[in-house]
């Protein structure tokens, strides 16, 4: 993995329950600001081993073909969703 990869990796592991970050803001995290579609590609790699419900679209729209699942999955955390969109977004603060 690049540095980048592993940046992205760690980013995500640390998101809780009920945090939603959008793919830019964890690019940001990640230090690339501009690499919101590398996180996807980083995310369709390892996101077995993540966390990667907690990651949605900067409008809020969920990983298309997973929506049931990244739904369900948000809800179980008290995240609620609606037309394929979660409708609250956690912070990490």
């Amino acid at each position: 993995m690049t540095s980048f990869a592993d940046r992205v990796v760690e980013v995500v592991a640390d998101t809780r329950p009920g945090d939603v970050l959008s793919y830019g803001e964890v690019a940001v995290e990640a230090g690339r600001p501009s690499a919101a579609r590398a996180v996807g590609a980083v995310l369709h790699h390892h996101g077995d081993a993540l966390p990667w419900w907690r990651i949605v679209t900067a409008a809020g729209r969920l990983v298309p073909g997973l929506e049931e699942e990244q739904e369900r999955r948000l809800h179980a955390e008290g995240v609620p969703c609606r037309a394929g969109h979660a409708l609250r977004r956690g912070s990490r603060a």
